[in-house]
């Protein structure tokens, strides 16, 4: 089952404000948003984010460049439109009888439509599209590197908050593991000493009777072969109690590690069984035991 801290780790409400997930990605992290008030926060923060990021990174166009461009265009107007030509002799006219039996009068020929005007308003409209689209162009390109240093910068956030919680899970384990150490009162301390087949293996667990709390602390185990795991097993009236399985740091002897709460026990012991561990332990693997 998925949990806010997963999904804010995840890097996929970074994608979403960066619009990089398909349709159903998005769905789903609008709905974890809505599941999840943690997540809907991360995720208002980020789009909030990149509004101002964007905004903080426009390109402003250098000062009077649109006045520039209007006046040279304006100039190519002016100096587009055709001269008028010298008058020509005007050409003879045929003069045409009236009469009673053809009362038809010739009709001068049309005055040619003036087109120069037109050219000039054709020109203006073609270079103010052009300004039209270097300017888009000029955002476009902005927004997208714009987006791209965005991304690098989420990408660095997620990893430094990842490496934070990574050093803040540590330090809460060492100052666990140092008040346990600190408190011998709350905590006997049994050492486990190796068995004949093993007279070299050396470990202790730390048991609070009051808590039924148990810690871990290796010395020196033997190495283990593929597949297998330390089990450690509480001995309750003779019952052996699973206490749970050894990760590989702490059978390096790196620091204690908490097991299963055990409520009664008069001795601990420790046996290798197959990954993940076994209901019940494999006495010729015992490796380590000790009485309380």
């Amino acid at each position: 089952m998925e949990n806010y801290q997963e999904i804010l780790e995840s890097g996929r409400l970074e994608q979403y404000a960066l619009g990089e997930l398909d349709p159903a990605a998005r769905a789903e992290v609008e709905a974890q948003a809505s599941r999840y008030p943690e997540v809907r926060e991360e995720l208002d923060a980020l789009l909030a984010g990149l509004d101002v990021y964007a905004e903080a990174h426009a390109i402003t166009p250098p000062a009077g460049m649109r006045e520039r461009v209007l006046g040279r265009v304006l100039a190519e107007i002016g100096t587009a439109a055709p001269t008028a030509p010298a008058a020509a002799p005007a050409p003879e006219v045929p003069t045409m009888r009236v009469s009673a039996s053809n009362p038809h009068v010739a009709s001068p020929p049309p005055a040619a439509a003036p087109t120069a005007r037109r050219s000039g308003w054709a020109i203006a409209a073609s270079v103010a599209l052009l300004l039209s689209l270097v300017g888009n162009a000029l955002l476009y390109t902005n927004l997208q590197q714009t987006r791209s240093d965005l991304a690098v910068a989420l990408s660095e956030q997620t990893r430094f908050a990842s490496a934070t919680q990574v050093m803040e899970r540590r330090l809460s384990s060492t100052q666990e593991q140092l008040h346990v150490l600190r408190s011998p009162d709350e905590y006997k301390l049994v050492a486990l000493a190796g068995t004949p087949a093993h007279p070299t293996a050396r470990a202790r667990v730390l048991f609070n009777k009051v808590a039924h709390r148990v810690y871990v602390d290796v010395a020196q185990l033997p190495p283990l072969p593929p597949g297998k795991q330390y089990q450690l097993w509480a001995l309750d009236q003779g019952k052996p109690v699973d206490a749970g399985v050894l990760t590989a740091a702490t059978t390096a002897g790196d620091g204690l590690q908490q097991m299963k709460d055990i409520g009664s026990a008069q001795a601990f012991a420790m046996t290798v069984e197959p990954t993940g561990g076994s209901a019940g332990p494999t006495l010729d693997t015992m490796t380590v035991i000790g009485n309380i």
